[in-house]
């Protein structure tokens, strides 16, 4: 775990990390990163529409947008951000529902925050410069339950849904490591 979100959720009920090393200068892979649309994939949007099915969702008519764009609109929250070193992001919400709806919540109270029958969920994108040219890109989720109830539904939930977020974690790095290798050969 990276400690960027201990101060929101140190003992989270879920972690989990994903890296990728980019042969690029770290601000330009952030921004990359940030500004990547994830349902620009194919798998992604796949796997967004089996969870739909699955759970009866009604489709949702999207405008393209990078991450921290799209999330924001969704209602997530921004808990923090270094411009071209890491943002993260935090919401409550019911992800076993179908038609999940993501409250944002203050970065001041988000570690304290227990309305009962909610899981909050933190996400980061960080990037660490290893050379000039060379970076880490590493995204991170926690999630906890605030109270019993809801952590039996989010480990029902997880014990099945787990393996697509993860895919989509791996698939997104993937496409931004390739993109901003591509773009970054380029300019160079």
């Amino acid at each position: 775990m990276s400690r960027l979100l201990d101060p929101y959720m140190p003992r989270p009920d879920v972690s989990d990390l994903h890296e990728v090393m980019v042969e690029a200068p770290a601000e330009f892979v952030f921004r990359t990163a940030c500004d990547f649309d994830m349902e620009s994939l194919a798998a992604v949007r796949a796997i967004i529409r089996l969870r739909e099915v699955l759970l009866g969702a009604a489709r949702k008519e999207r405008r393209p947008a990078g991450i921290i764009e799209d999330t924001l609109r969704m209602g997530w929250g921004k808990l923090e951000e270094e411009v071209g070193r890491h943002y993260a992001a935090g919401a409550a919400c019911r992800p076993w529902e179908g038609n999940v709806v993501f409250h944002p919540i203050p970065a001041e109270q988000f570690s304290t925050y227990a309305h009962p029958g909610e899981v909050k969920i933190t996400w980061t994108l960080e990037v660490e410069a290893l050379a000039p040219a060379r970076s880490r890109l590493t995204v991170e989720t926690r999630a906890a339950a605030t109270d019993a109830a809801a952590r039996l539904k989010f480990r029902r939930y997880w014990r099945w849904a787990s393996p697509g977020i993860r895919l989509i974690r791996r698939l997104l790095l993937s496409a931004v490591r390739r993109k901003a290798e591509r773009e970054w050969q380029r300019r160079a």
